[in-house]
């Protein structure tokens, strides 16, 4: 197998996908690691978020308990990317919204394109939440949302990863800020809604070109009405 280009985005499947229910399958946690080390996403029956780091692919599940995934886990979507830092910061974030500020200032020029970043650090706050899994089969994410757990925490040292996308691609991807959270010790974790580091925390960026999405060829995929629901979307995803 051919190694992997640094900092191009894998993608499997659709958060359209995800919106629309479909989740019943998808490659296993074996198969992302070959595609990056750095990435987000979920697991079959969107049971609880994903978070991939340092080779290992972790389900922070409902209530912040967490465990490192199986290697045949199924994960019905999710996004990665064999991360390269091009520039290192030390920064304070006053909240969540920070985060593109340091974006924009790293690159101006990058309105279009992704960027994918991992913050280390010290966190003064974090709000997180986990969703509980469907309850049925085809139950949408946005109706999963209406029912997540959320949590806050204080003064956690941990490591948040993060895409920022365009835009133009909601509903392909999650458009603007994307973050999961995960604690050093490995114990909590979930989908960042807020976020503050009033002391200084290390910020890696990398922009990315360079998108490669695989679709599922299963017969709930072909059979789903998708379609873009930004306002769904945005209430869920925070």
């Amino acid at each position: 197998m051919s190694p992997v280009e640094p900092n191009h985005i894998y993608q499997y499947s659709l958060v359209n996908a995800l919106m629309a229910g479909v989740s019943e399958s998808g490659i296993t946690t074996t198969q992302l690691l070959t595609k990056g080390n750095l990435g987000l996403g979920t697991f079959v029956r969107m049971d609880g978020e994903l978070l991939l780091l340092d080779d290992k692919v972790y389900q922070l599940q409902s209530h912040g308990k967490i465990r490192e995934a199986a290697a045949h886990d199924q994960i019905p979507y999710a996004v990665c990317t064999q991360f390269v830092p091009e520039h290192t910061l030390s920064v304070n974030l006053a909240h969540k919204d920070a985060v593109d500020r340091v974006l924009q200032d790293v690159n101006p020029d990058a309105e279009n394109l992704f960027m994918a970043y991992r913050i280390t650090g010290t966190f003064s706050h974090a709000r997180c939440r986990t969703v509980k899994g469907q309850e049925y089969a085809g139950q949408p994410l946005a109706e999963l949302g209406q029912s997540q757990f959320v949590a806050e925490y204080k003064d956690v040292e941990g490591t948040v990863v993060g895409f920022r996308s365009p835009r133009a691609w909601q509903g392909f991807f999650v458009a603007g800020e994307h973050l999961h959270f995960i604690s050093d010790d490995r114990t909590f974790g979930g989908h960042v809604l807020e976020l503050t580091a009033e002391q200084e925390v290390k910020f890696e960026v990398a922009t990315v070109a360079d998108v490669h999405i695989e679709l599922p060829r299963t017969k709930t995929f072909n059979a789903a009405k998708m379609e873009t629901d930004d306002m769904g979307l945005k209430s869920v995803e925070g």
